[in-house]
């Protein structure tokens, strides 16, 4: 839709991650794989309402989806992911719960008339089922996971503490956040700098 939602909002809101140019980016980032058990950063009613409301100005207009479907929607697009990253082939379940997500709610073409004239609009058809944010988001999924060039850039964050996945912009992209693992990495880099410097001085 164009319209981008920043890392700060969403960092105020909770989420150390997200600001990506597709919400099924900052989506597969609500779940934080490198720790032990996963941290689902949207387990609580009050944080997903959170979440959704802040993207929601990328999303159709429409209730926010059902925490099942999402999770479902996850699931299938971050195994899609880390299939890539990780050079194996994706489980054809996950391809399967991605398309069912992406064609849940038939979308056309509309024009309505406004003060200005004409205005091209779109109609999303949720009356026999299916949410309108999570056919967007899977349908980000489609275009990105069958696109070879842009999912070239597609890089999880070099903090091994992390499992974020961001598009990078630049081959000097690193982390996810520079405010957060950047900066973490930047501090123990010092600081091993430090105390190696402290022992040869003793």
């Amino acid at each position: 839709m164009g319209v981008q939602v920043g890392i700060e909002e969403l960092q105020a809101a909770g989420f150390p991650m997200g600001g990506e140019p597709l919400v099924v980016l900052d989506l597969a980032d609500t779940v934080m794989t490198a720790r032990r058990p996963f941290v689902d950063l949207l387990d609580s009613p009050a944080t997903a309402a959170a979440w959704w409301r802040i993207q929601a100005k990328r999303l159709p207009p429409g209730p926010a989806p059902d925490p099942v479907a999402t999770r479902r929607l996850r699931a299938a697009v971050r195994e899609a992911l880390d299939a890539h990253l990780e050079g194996r082939p994706v489980d054809p379940a996950a391809v399967e719960d991605i398309n069912a997500a992406a064609s849940s709610a038939p979308v056309s073409p509309r024009l309505v008339v406004t003060p200005e004239g004409l205005r091209e609009t779109s109609r999303w058809h949720t009356e026999y089922g299916g949410n309108a944010a999570l056919a967007v988001i899977a349908a980000e999924a489609v275009a990105l996971l069958g696109s070879p060039g842009r999912l070239g850039l597609l890089r999880r964050c070099a903090n091994p503490e992390c499992s974020m996945l961001f598009l990078a912009g630049s081959s000097r992209r690193k982390w996810c956040t520079g405010n957060i693992c950047g900066n973490r990495t930047r501090v123990a880099r010092h600081y091993r700098r430090s105390r190696a410097g402290g022992a040869a001085a003793g």
